[in-house]
């Protein structure tokens, strides 16, 4: 970030943004705790191929919010530089973080502002990127927070899920999971989840993982044109890179620009393996 830039921005590590970008952007994460039996770990401490390790093993991974004191220290380095801070935060619909986040930034007056980014994943990550690179033109934390206003109301985010254990597990989608639960167990019917408003909804129940995909593909076509797109997954690599080729070639956006990323331990937690979500951002119409 250039030393011009008046606002820094912080986010948690539920972003999945890749390291590179946070690193040119001078983007500040706080991690995510996440704990394996006795054992806990800040998000990010072990590799993916590390979780998924631990997680084969008897206990399942559980996670928790940073706590208001892991932003307080973060909010404390850059307010002492004499900057302004903007931290994005997980939905707070499922997620203690934002209100953690919240908790810290009192302290601090005017120089922090907190933002619920409604999101999880790269839904996150694209508006910390873009909440970044306003900073970095120098516009003002009203000016980024009226961009991301409008940002947020763009992304879309659809799931495919291969189980609903672990959300059952983590108590993350209560408001649906009654209305499925015997389908998916029964039948084995995938369940594909939107995010809207912040929260976790039924968009749908597919036969089999290949059908959700193209459900997906189908969704995305509707909202062309798009700003952006990303295909997130855990332990679906080669799917997610297949998907990314075919979201690029139907829709015509450039391969380039679609993002694959393998989701942190974090967020793996609560989705299991085989999870493939889809981000799209709708254009900014003018």
């Amino acid at each position: 970030m250039s030393e011009q830039a008046q606002v820094c921005i912080v986010t948690d590590s539920g972003c999945d943004l890749p390291q590179e970008t946070v690193k040119e952007l001078g983007i500040t994460i706080v991690p995510l705790i996440v704990r394996i039996g006795t054992e806990v770990y800040e998000d990010g401490e072990l590799s993916i191929d590390e979780f998924w390790q631990k997680a084969a093993g008897p206990y399942p991974p559980q996670t928790s919010q940073p706590s208001p004191g892991a932003f307080e220290e973060a909010f404390a380095r850059l307010v002492a530089r004499g900057k302004q801070v903007l931290c994005l935060s997980i939905t707070s619909k499922h997620s203690g973080t934002f209100n953690s986040a919240r908790l810290a930034a009192q302290r601090f007056g005017d120089a922090v502002h907190v933002f619920d980014s409604l999101s999880i994943s790269l839904g996150l990550g694209v508006q910390a990127m873009v909440a970044a690179q306003a900073a970095r033109a120098g516009q003002s934390v009203q000016e980024i927070v009226s961009r991301l206003e409008n940002l947020r109301a763009r992304v879309h985010l659809t799931i495919l899920l291969d189980t609903l254990e672990n959300l059952r597990r983590g108590g993350r989608a209560d408001t649906f999971i009654a209305a499925v639960d015997h389908m998916t167990r029964v039948l084995n019917i995938k369940p594909l989840i939107n995010m809207v408003d912040g929260q976790l909804r039924l968009a749908g129940a597919v036969r089999s993982f290949q059908g959700g995909l193209k459900r997906i593909l189908e969704q995305v076509r509707q909202i062309d044109p798009l700003e952006h797109i990303a295909v997130v997954h855990t332990r679906r690599e080669e799917t997610a890179v297949e998907m990314a080729d075919k979201l690029a070639a139907q829709i015509g956006f450039p391969r380039e620009r679609v993002w694959v990323r393998e989701t942190g331990a974090a967020l793996a937690s609560h989705g299991g393996r085989g999870v493939l979500g889809v981000l799209a951002v709708s254009a900014l119409r003018t």
